[in-house]
């Protein structure tokens, strides 16, 4: 046994020695089939800690593994230190790689500097074919090193990897034992230890893998800043002068600069516009919500999404973002940049409003992940240095070494960056696997859900374990616990084809004349209960992602599908929420909440219920429901709107895809009906009864969503948007500005109110999930719906929220009970984070989906349609076309526009291009270059000699205003 000691210093300022006893063992596994000695084989160890997940066996190690390896041709085990496991984890994940022994030292390090890595590797150890064993050199008596007082914890750490090295060679004498490390200091003194020793280059190259070696990790070569000054003077050319960006602040330097506010810490979010401009959004900060961000060296190689440490420049140096749409060549242009060229690109006109400016001195935290996306390949002959360029706009490119440039030009390719030195214009990386071919559909799909994270594999077999078998009714004793409201004329009314029916309603007239509404959602928790696999899983994913061609469930197809699936093919499980409403007012006189058994009479579409709602000859029961149901939601929403509720607007369409190949063959623009409007508002109501009931019971855990008002500034756009024709848009509060969107009219223009609305949505913050005991009541309004208070309890099919709220409300009524986790509110407030993240990949994902939809659909067309001024930038008209929901970029180059950025306008012999003006465009997709294909946009109306195109069909008329 020894003792740990160590010092720790109280919030007051106190000294505490702290002794922790540490327990050393002789009957620890080597985990190896060749061993022999006793004490091994007496060892009662499982492969792994208790921090990892444990195997059953003891022996995971091959007596004689077979080796790849030129080096090393003997059998031998692989000894990685932590670097490797941090940074070439894409190498050790292949299938080569086997008979890996982890030090427990490794493990210990590899959770404390990284989840993600974590996760991955402790993969591994629970997939019995790839034979990694989890040694626990930390608690063996033979192994374990004390850190002298002259060493540093990694140094320590490395001395350890080292003894497990020599204990096995002297082990295992039958097999060699290889250290592998990328540490130069560690490679030096293993190899003056006696122990083999290799880089993982040195290893990889030794395997005849070319791909591999693709994957390995790029290294940063340190470089003094006279070598880099160095590098400078001896450009011959002074027009393209090399980049060498600041260098980053130690972190101890940035945290004494956040606690003295000379730094702020924030989010680094890129611009989609233009590469050489960001924004850093700083959490409560009342005087700085966020920082603008212009050129290479203010950027200072940071990725979006980073966490970073900015410093805020003084005013004088402030600037304000461009006019111009720019985008980065697709070539390499090596590590020189024009500097005049970039100095024309973010010039700043005087007497411009101009923006808190700052530049980035470091970076807290990487964001950095896997990024889809294409291979340039270099021009000259037999390069193995590449260009990635990534499918994300806001990602910078990404300089690889592959020898597989002609195998990867048509391909898909996945890619992760390993670093960015300070001389270097562009980050480097490296490969990691194909994806399939450019423009696949399947491959695009696959694309589109690794860029928005969407988890997308199998169930797991523990989680179908906690399916239900089937056929499957419901139990009598579970009935007499429930309200049986199977009596009811219920209904569903949904979009055409689905299938997850969350949500029904009824409206019945009582005996004193008022009606009964009831909202009857699905009890998906009677299925999902705490703590099993299937709610791990439905957890993790927290919401279902809808895609034009497919639907990645958020819980197995039994479930979405059939038994929570309030269908009209026999009783299902309910939680319901029944108001007593006067019929003229919409009054609220009683509200109750029952677990209950429903039986739908029929499942409606939009268009369905509509029409039962507008066929005076229909007289039956169901049908005059639907009716009150539509009267009671037009008085509902009435009140909502006069309450300051905003009524806002976005591009939505759908696609008829083909019965086989599931390729889009028509587009059509999502129409509103009343019953749209009817289920709205009764959801509506629901969530919000439903969260003032939980917040009355669980005030300190109740699972909430709110939606912050917009900072004044955020509606700049708008108000300027506005001003152009001459109408005022007051943003003091969410009421004046509902008001002032009702108010805004043109005449002239009947799709200029849509556009103004799609414009105030883009102003808005994003609703959040939150733990109630952790915001002040204050901060609980949804600015949108006017609401004081909100939740989501309608759909707990599909979103993991619902989930919880029905947990509470269960809890609430007496009829479930509770459990640790959910009156957590730190666990809830993680719960909620993790909620956020998915939803926003989610609907993210949704649009990626329609944007490649509406590629495909004009892959083959050349479509001339209307379109809207949404933008006028300095080289390019950003566009609505309304019939296909699409936006697009118009560029003006090569043409003599002159732009005016007061106006905003761009003017060209007589016509001058203003917000809001209607033109006709021709759309197309670019296919000369297969690894480049994308819309274009081209001007067919007004007709301006020498730029527009000729019209596909007859023209619809004159657009555009004459000057």
């Amino acid at each position: 046994m020894l003792d740990k000691i160590f010092m720790k210093k109280t919030r007051r300022g106190n000294i505490l020695k702290i002794v922790r006893e540490h327990y050393l063992r002789d009957d620890i596994s080597c985990g190896s089939e060749l061993c022999t000695h006793m004490s091994c084989l007496s060892s009662s160890q499982t492969n792994q800690p208790k921090s990892a997940i444990n195997l059953k066996s003891k022996t995971v190690l091959e007596s004689k593994p077979l080796s790849s390896s030129s080096l090393f041709t003997d059998s031998h085990y692989i000894i990685p230190d932590t670097n490797i496991i941090l940074h070439q984890m894409d190498v050790i994940e292949d299938p080569a790689f086997k008979n890996i022994i982890l030090c427990q030292t490794v493990l210990q390090e590899i959770k404390q500097r990284s989840i993600s890595c974590y996760q991955r590797i402790t993969q591994l150890l629970n997939t019995p074919d790839r034979r990694v064993f989890c040694f626990v050199n930390e608690f063996h008596r033979d192994v374990f090193v004390t850190k002298m007082d002259s060493e540093t914890i990694n140094d320590r750490n490395d001395r350890a990897i080292r003894q497990v090295c020599k204990y096995y060679s002297q082990h295992l004498p039958a097999i060699k034992i290889i250290l592998l490390s990328d540490d130069v200091d560690n490679l030096r003194k293993a190899r003056e230890e006696g122990i083999l020793a290799v880089s993982c280059r040195e290893y990889v190259e030794s395997m005849s893998r070319p791909e591999l070696v693709d994957r390995i990790a790029a290294k940063e070569e340190k470089k003094s800043a006279e070598e880099l000054d160095e590098k400078q003077l001896t450009d011959s050319t002074r027009k393209n002068k090399h980049i060498v960006f600041p260098e980053h602040w130690k972190l101890s330097d940035i945290q004494a600069g956040l606690k003295s506010g000379k730094l702020f810490q924030g989010t680094y979010q890129s611009s989609r516009e233009n590469y050489l401009e960001a924004n850093v959004f700083l959490n409560d900060n009342e005087k700085y919500p966020q920082i603008f961000l212009q050129g290479y060296r203010n950027l200072n190689r940071a990725v979006h999404d980073d966490i970073v440490a900015v410093e805020l420049l003084p005013e004088s140096e402030w600037a304000t973002p461009t006019s111009l749409i720019l985008e980065e060549g697709e070539e390499d242009v090596g590590d020189y940049i024009n500097e005049k060229e970039e100095d024309e690109q973010i010039i700043n006109k005087p007497n411009v409003k101009k923006l808190p400016s700052g530049r980035v001195v470091g970076i807290i935290k990487r964001s950095w992940r896997p990024y889809c996306g294409m291979l340039q390949v270099s021009d000259l002959t037999d390069a193995v240095r590449h260009m990635f360029i990534p499918s994300e706009k806001r990602i910078p490119k990404i300089r690889i070494e592959t020898r597989q440039s002609e195998k990867l030009k048509n391909q898909r390719i996945v890619v992760s960056i390993d670093c960015w030195p300070r001389d270097s214009r562009y980050p480097l990386g490296h490969f990691v696997r194909s994806l399939g071919p450019i423009g696949d559909k399947d491959t695009e799909n696959q694309v589109l859900l690794l860029e928005h994270d969407v988890p997308n594999y199998p169930f797991p077999q523990a989680v179908l374990d906690c399916l239900p078998s089937l056929p499957w009714t419901i139990p009598e004793e579970e009935k007499a616990k429930r309200l049986d409201l199977t009596h009811l004329n219920i209904c569903s009314v949904d979009p055409p084809g689905c299938t997850d029916i969350d949500d029904a309603l009824h409206c019945i007239v009582l005996p004193n004349g008022n009606y009964q509404c009831g909202v009857h959602i699905a009890d998906v928790t009677h299925f999902i209960r705490p703590g099993t696999a299937i709610d791990d899983e439905a957890r993790r994913r927290s919401t279902t992602v809808y895609l034009v061609d497919q639907r990645i469930d958020m819980v197995p197809e039994l479930l979405s599908s059939n038994l929570c699936s309030l269908r009209d093919d026999g009783a299902r499980y309910a939680f319901s929420v029944l108001w007593e409403i006067q019929p003229n007012d919409a009054k609220i006189v009683k509200t109750e909440f029952h677990k209950s058994v429903i039986l739908s009479r029929a499942s409606l579409t939009y268009v369905q219920a509509q029409m039962k709602i507008d066929d005076k000859t229909a007289s039956d029961e169901l049908t005059q429901g639907l009716r009150r149901l539509n009267k009671i939601a037009k008085i509902l929403k009435a009140e909502r709107i006069r309450n300051g509720a905003l009524s806002l607007a976005s591009n939505e369409i759908r696609f008829n895809l083909d019965s086989e190949t599931h390729d889009p063959i028509d587009v059509i623009s999502k129409e509103l009906m009343e019953t749209n409007s009817m289920v709205e508002e009764f959801m509506l109501l629901a969530n919000i009864t439903v969260a003032k009931k939980i917040y009355e019971i669980f005030p300190q855990c109740a699972c909430l969503r709110r939606h912050p008002a917009p900072p004044i500034s955020n509606f700049d756009p708008l108000i300027k948007a506005a001003e152009s024709k001459d109408i005022k848009i007051e943003v003091d509060t969410g009421k004046q500005l509902a008001d002032s969107l009702d108010k805004a009219v043109d005449r002239d223009n009947l799709f200029f109110n849509t556009m103004l609305r799609m414009l105030t949505t883009r102003c808005m913050m994003q609703a959040l999930y939150f733990c109630s005991g952790l915001f002040p009541e204050a901060e609980f309004e949804h600015y949108g719906l006017a609401a004081p208070i909100y939740t989501h309890f309608t759909s707990p099919i599909r979103r993991y929220a619902d989930i919880l709220v029905h947990r509470l409300l269960a809890a609430a009524i007496n009829a479930d009970t509770t459990y640790p986790e959910l009156l957590d509110k730190h666990v809830l407030q993680q719960t909620c984070n993790n909620m956020n993240y998915r939803h926003k990949m989610a609907q993210y994902a949704g649009r990626a989906s329609v944007d490649l939809h509406t590629q495909l659909f004009f892959k083959d067309r050349h479509v001339d349609e209307e379109a809207y001024v949404l933008a006028v930038k300095k080289n390019a008209l950003q566009v609505l076309i309304p019939r296909y929901g699409l936006e697009g970029t118009l560029y003006l180059n090569d043409f003599p526009f002159v732009f005016n950025e007061v106006e905003p306008s761009q003017s060209a012999e007589n016509v001058k291009f203003r917000l809001f003006d209607k033109l006709i465009v021709k759309i197309s997709i670019e296919t000369k270059n297969v690894q480049h294909q994308k819309m274009k946009l081209q001007l067919v109306s007004p007709k301006l000699n020498g730029f527009s195109v000729e019209p596909e069909k007859k023209s619809r008329g004159n657009f555009g205003q004459e000057t």
